[in-house]
């Protein structure tokens, strides 16, 4: 795929005002050479005119002809000839291979015409001289348009690239940020429009989940006591197999209800994690049998990381759990450093919790369904940010076995 580059709003706005710029200087440097050239042109006219007028006064007193003036000249241009026929004074301006010339012609009396004629070159130099001066302007208009865009266009590019890194923050779950104060500066452009905008759909969202997850947190909590009631009953029920149901489902109740109120404390972003030293191979070697007897350990190398170890034992039995349930084959628990990998030789996660992530009450595909609720990684990923560690998602290569492979990145 070929490389696009992108073209940013600075230099948009730059080339819009650079293109507007050039073509407004076209235009007034176009209407200012016209307007002198005819200028000049009309006072060239007036010039020979009186020229013309004062020659004929001097020929018809001593008979002199002056300032280069002709009679009868034969290359009068057939305009004036036809004004000299009709006894009218006129001036004439001729396009010559050589440049302008301005023509002037008077009835001189007895069938004869008095003309001169004088090139427009000298004063076309001043012309000249205009449009350098004209296309200096020109440039220099264009470049100051051109910079002021780029000033401009950058401070509006920085608003708003500091506008989109504080909406993705806000987006990652950051609720502290606010667009408006990340852009700084007190103008009331548009720019802080859509940051007044952006922060209150934020706080309207934060409101709109705080409630949720506080219905929630409630509804669990309500929960919890009749449940735990279910629990004593079921256990007062006499042996049999209709006892063994009735309490292997209560026990999903319960364990249910725990999960949720625990998804509802994640939520809230209030949870602290109480950080301890803890030597990562040997804590994983010791709770791996317990929570997965049929599970492997395999330690590459050793490392101290801060974490809490009440939560790192939970994201450990929640993703050892889940590759029981939903994986297959052996189950293989790698420790490298601060790194820790739990993988199992299934079917892999479905795409949607590749692309997506986590989800709650998502069990995955037909063929990794069976029994749960779906909120073990939806925990685990919860307790993980908690942590300060990364866990991420993903499906070993079918040339090496395939399977599902969650990744732990703990900080060390």
């Amino acid at each position: 795929m070929a490389f696009r580059p992108t073209l940013t709003l600075r230099w948009k706005l730059s080339a819009a005002i650079a293109v507007v710029s050039a073509l407004v200087v076209v235009a007034l440097s176009l209407v200012v050479h016209n307007a002198a050239r005819v200028s000049m042109i009309n006072s060239a006219r007036d010039v020979q005119d009186e020229r013309i007028q004062s020659a004929l006064r001097i020929y018809e007193t001593n008979g002199r002809l002056v300032f280069y003036a002709t009679l009868n000249d034969p290359a009068l241009p057939p305009e004036l000839k036809d004004y000299a026929a009709k006894g009218q004074r006129a001036t004439f301006v001729q396009q010559t291979s050589s440049g302008l010339v301005v023509w002037a012609e008077t009835p001189a009396g007895n069938g004869k015409v008095l003309s001169l004629k004088t090139g427009f070159t000298d004063r076309y130099s001043v012309l000249v001289d205009l449009d350098q001066t004209l296309v200096l302007g020109s440039v220099a208009v264009v470049l100051g348009g051109t910079a002021i865009g780029v000033l401009v266009g950058g401070r509006m590019s920085r608003r708003l690239r500091k506008a989109a890194t504080a909406a993705r923050k806000v987006a990652d779950g950051d609720t502290q940020v606010r667009v408006r104060e990340a852009i700084g500066g007190r103008g009331r452009d548009e720019t802080d429009e859509l940051a007044r905008a952006v922060d209150a759909m934020a706080d309207a969202l934060q409101l709109r989940l705080e409630a949720e997850r506080r219905v929630t947190a409630d509804i669990a909590h309500e929960l919890r006591t009749p449940v735990t009631g279910l629990v004593t009953a079921a256990e007062l029920l006499p042996p049999g197999r209709p006892s063994e149901l009735v309490r292997d489902r209560v026990h999903a109740l319960r364990t249910l209800v725990e999960d949720v109120l625990e998804v509802a404390r994640l939520d809230g972003a209030a949870e602290q994690a109480d950080l301890q030293e803890v030597v990562l191979a040997e804590f994983v070697s010791r709770r791996v049998p317990v929570l997965a007897p049929g599970a492997t350990v395999t330690v590459a190398e050793d490392a101290v990381v801060q974490t809490d170890p009440r939560r790192l034992e939970r994201i450990l039995g929640n993703l050892l759990a889940n590759a029981a349930r939903h994986g297959g084959g052996p189950i293989d628990v790698l420790v490298d450093g601060s790194f820790l990998r739990v993988r199992d030789h299934g079917p892999g996660f479905p795409p949607d919790l590749l692309r997506e992530g986590p989800s709650r009450f998502r069990t995955g595909s037909t063929d990794r369904a069976g029994a749960g609720h779906g909120l073990g990684l939806t925990i685990a990923t919860g307790q993980a940010r908690v942590l300060g560690a990364r866990l991420t998602f993903r499906n070993a290569p079918l040339s090496d076995g395939g399977g599902a492979v969650a990744q732990l990145l703990l900080p060390r």
